[in-house]
């Protein structure tokens, strides 16, 4: 486990490298809308929406990816607060369970919704679209890997109280 765990962690600082890369990224094309629009310094550049919100769909899910490695994903409370550590525990299991049929309905209809955009490319910037749709079924597969540790360490919560 000690090998997984050192290969995930390192997979999860490249999706961190990644995000910040890409964040400072949609800076450049957000910023020459805004040059371009307010005032009369550069011409409207019409493919810079286009790749802002490209862009901004990968910040999107490959932050998402990193919320559940962390932990810090958005979550709603459905089930009641356990008072118990071992209710703790099952209701962890629950949740990453759930989480992880999520992740499986992302990567499984996520490939032939990227399959679909092998023969597109996008109208204004002319990039391959199979670049933007590819994202859910990562997103789906790494998220699978996450939580796949994430309900490991939960079964053996279980197991060492029991």
């Amino acid at each position: 486990m000690g090998a997984i765990k050192w290969l995930l962690d390192a997979y999860c600082r490249l999706l961190k490298l990644l995000l910040t890369v890409l964040m400072g990224f949609l800076v450049v094309p957000v910023a020459l809308q805004i040059l371009s629009r307010y005032t009369g310094l550069i011409p409207r550049y019409i493919w810079t929406d286009e790749v802002a919100r490209f862009c901004f769909i990968w910040v999107i899910m490959i932050g998402s990816m990193i919320a559940v490695r962390e932990g810090t994903h958005f979550h709603v409370d459905m089930l009641p607060v356990s008072k118990t550590e071992h209710g703790k525990a099952i209701g962890r299991l629950v949740v990453h369970v759930c989480m992880l049929l999520l992740a499986l309905v992302l990567l499984i209809y996520g490939y032939p919704f990227s399959k679909f955009a092998l023969a597109q490319s996008s109208m204004i910037a002319e990039l391959p679209m199979i670049f933007i749709f590819i994202a859910w079924p990562l997103a789906g597969l790494t998220s699978t890997l996450f939580l796949g540790e994430k309900i490991i360490q939960d079964v053996n919560r279980l197991r060492a109280k029991d």
